[in-house]
């Protein structure tokens, strides 16, 4: 099986420009290709500091990769998506303005030999960032490219000592309703979670990111640790972690526990299965006009198409 799936370099024509990436004009003509779906927020778009925050904002003359000037660094800050903070795009900035990151710890336990709890600051003395630039393919059918600073979850799984009953990770966000009103709604299973298998939590090119664009990762990205899982749609790549416990058992999720017939456990990239509302054999870059196609893997299949040999891929979606 994993002959079949040829890996695709990120070339550096493909790195979504910073510029870009803080545009919320571009943003929106992809997200119009979503327009009517009520759980499509389940992958949430990456974005940058709030706008009082500092930060190199695009200069007036500065443009994406076609020439067309970018929104302010202010715009994009005030659209965002994340339902522990508000349904509404333009309500998140506000409200996760003076969201507190610091101190923060994470709890890591479970079938592990050396259970412990680590603030952010010292996980990032034992495991320098390094970057990463990864592809991201939201479920929601948009992608980009982002230069992630983060370091390997499997440092950090090694380091704690997993026993041999261990099979699964699972992720937990924080639950904090004074700071994330949203999680007050009914309608959903907070807090957010998410998991893994063992074995695709200890592959290399799973990450714990602590920032992007060599900056600290900001609350609207899952600031100031949050997992990122390339060959799979965004809404497994869990915000604001508090919480990584191994497990025998397969874990909950919470947009599975939503919707199990339309997000899956494993929620691989893959063009051959569509989402019951929309195909997945394309996607829009942000930044671009035209449509291309989606990868099996997200193009990283020499790397992980191993994990899945024997499975049935449309079934196991």
């Amino acid at each position: 099986m994993t002959n079949l799936y040829k890996s695709i370099p990120v070339r550096s024509s493909e790195i979504t420009p910073k510029q870009v990436y803080l545009s919320r004009r571009d943003f929106m003509k992809a997200a119009t290709l979503a327009t009517g779906a009520a759980l499509l927020t389940a992958c949430a778009p990456s974005v940058a500091n709030a706008s009082e925050n500092t930060g190199p904002v695009p200069t007036s003359d500065a443009t994406d990769e076609l020439g067309d000037k970018v929104n302010s660094y202010s715009d994009i800050t005030n659209y965002n998506n994340y339902y522990e903070f508000s349904t509404n795009k333009e309500a998140v900035a506000p409200l996760s303005k003076n969201f507190k990151m610091a101190p923060w710890t994470v709890e890591v336990g479970g079938l592990v030999n050396k259970p412990k709890s680590y603030g952010v600051e010292d996980l990032l003395k034992l495991f320098p960032a390094e970057e990463r630039i990864y592809r991201l393919r939201c479920v929601e059918a948009w992608s980009m490219v982002i230069p992630w600073n983060g370091f390997m979850l499997s440092k950090l799984l090694k380091a704690v000592e997993p026993t041999s009953d261990a099979k699964y990770v699972r992720f937990e966000t924080l639950m904090d309703k004074e700071q994330m009103q949203g999680q007050g709604s009914p309608f959903y299973p907070w807090p957010y979670q998410e998991g893994l298998r063992l074995d695709e939590a200890m592959n290399d090119l799973t990450i714990l990111a602590t920032g992007l664009y060599g900056e600290p990762l900001p609350p609207q990205d899952g600031g100031p640790i949050r997992l990122v899982v390339p060959w799979k749609y965004g809404f497994k790549s869990i915000k604001a972690i508090v919480k990584i416990e191994l497990t025998s058992e397969r874990p909950n999720t919470m947009w599975q526990t939503i919707s199990p017939n339309e997000y899956g456990f494993y929620a691989n990239v893959n063009p051959s299965v569509d989402h019951p509302r929309w195909s997945q054999t394309t996607e829009r870059r942000i930044g671009e006009l035209s449509r291309r196609a989606t990868h099996m893997f997200n193009g990283y299949g020499e790397q992980v198409a191993h994990l899945y040999d024997g499975m049935d891929l449309a079934k196991h979606y």
